[in-house]
């Protein structure tokens, strides 16, 4: 006798919660410690006599959201006399493009400096007039190449150098894994504060990792340089597997799922089409005046491993097109282990151009320094498809992947 449907259902549903509480049991049994917990859980002692900095933002939290600086500065073990704010500021509240200037944090009474934009030797001389013995790093990530606080991190560490100070990086997790790198590696010529040095897209590295690879391969000189490393985190583990809470690490990053999207999408910053700021969705919806649904039925019928497109309409509070209502599409990811994030950028890219008879690039070509080239500007208007393009970058990845292996410090 056969069983019923809903027995069928039943069965099915109990597998699938027994199969969740065996994953969230292995997980608790190898709980994640970033490496502020484990600093903390040594006393510091890596820090003992020292005038400590640290850089870092409103992601610098312990696992009970405590700001890490209010931790430090209570704690008697650790000489915390100074906080290095990057873009958007040490306590958030600057949009893209901005920071918070010099000021006297007012929880603490630590000075907080600005380092937006500062490299080289302005920012050597903020730490030297600071007073600081060692610089410390600690801001989550969310392994796109051009999201700049990667690039805070090679420059504090270049003026570190310059100042005559330590550098000491406490690792948090790559959020949509570490099992590889995507997508075109930057070109020199190309240098920008979305990408200083030859990396991919989308690097699948951890910020001390990062840090090993820039102190080896681009600095001039290196920083005298100590990581403090995760325990209990592998490089397929997603942002939920941490049990971290998820701060927003920019006021357009609300959620590990736009993490997830932003190293492909965020190349509509490069066209006139909105990348969704201004909405509940960043990079997850895309779109822009006289779009229709022609765009999620060409992004579909490209069967694109991982995700679904939905016509989507929505009006940006701010940003492009702000306060009216445009067309476009939300990117669905059903299987973030299938996702490529940079394949689907390019594949929306593609689509985009070949339904939409508006589609234009930034007259800067912006796409250029987010892409790392012309490459794949010049290709896709010279009518190449999603393959091709993809293509044309494999020679400089596989490089960046041999020399990337080297630097890693997870399985």
């Amino acid at each position: 006798m056969r069983p019923s449907r809903r027995a069928v259902i039943t069965t099915a549903t109990a597998a699938a919660v027994s199969a969740t509480s065996t994953a969230s049991a292995a997980q608790r049994r190898r709980r994640l410690r970033t490496g502020f917990e484990r600093l903390a859980q040594d006393g510091y002692s890596l820090l003992d006599g020292q005038k400590v900095g640290i850089v870092t933002n409103p992601t610098g939290i312990t696992r009970d959201a405590r700001h890490i600086v209010d931790v430090m500065h209570a704690d008697t073990r650790v000489d915390l006399t100074a906080v290095f704010g990057p873009e958007h500021g040490f306590r958030g509240t600057a949009q893209a493009g901005g920071s918070e200037g010099r000021y006297d944090d007012p929880a603490t009474g630590l000075p907080v400096y600005d380092t937006y934009l500062k490299s080289g030797r302005a920012l050597a001389d903020i730490f030297t007039a600071s007073g600081v013995d060692t610089v410390v790093f600690d801001i989550q990530d969310v392994g796109a190449r051009f999201y700049t606080y990667i690039w805070t991190l090679y420059d504090c560490m270049e003026a570190a150098q310059l100042a005559g100070k330590r550098f000491v990086v406490l690792d948090r997790p790559n959020p949509v894994t570490g099992r590889a790198a995507l997508g075109p590696v930057l070109h020199k010529e190309f240098a920008t504060f979305v990408g200083r040095q030859p990396v991919s897209q989308a690097h699948g590295m951890t910020v001390a990792e990062l840090a090993r690879l820039f102190n080896e391969e681009f600095l001039t000189e290196a920083v005298p340089l100590e990581t403090v490393t995760m325990s209990g985190w592998r490089r397929s583990d997603f942002y939920d597997a941490s049990g971290l809470p998820w701060v927003p690490p920019s006021p357009n990053m609300p959620t590990p799922e736009t993490a997830l999207v932003y190293s492909g999408t965020c190349l509509f910053e490069g066209t006139n089409l909105s990348e969704g700021r201004g909405t509940t969705r960043p990079f997850e919806l895309l779109g822009a005046e006289g779009v229709d649904r022609r765009w999620a039925a060409a992004a579909n019928e490209l069967a694109l491993p991982g995700v679904r497109f939905r016509e989507a309409y929505f009006a940006p509070t701010f940003s492009k097109f702000q306060g009216k209502t445009i067309g476009g599409v939300q990117v669905h990811v059903h299987d973030r282990a299938a996702f490529d994030p940079v394949r689907t950028g390019i594949a929306l890219l593609v689509t985009a151009k070949q339904v939409w008879s508006g589609f234009a690039w930034r007259q800067d070509n912006w796409i250029d320094k987010l892409t790392g080239s012309t490459r794949v500007r010049t290709m896709i208007d010279a009518g190449a498809d999603t393959d091709e393009v993809v293509a044309g970058w494999q020679g400089d990845l596989a490089a960046f992947r041999r020399t990337r292996r080297t630097y890693l410090l997870y399985r």
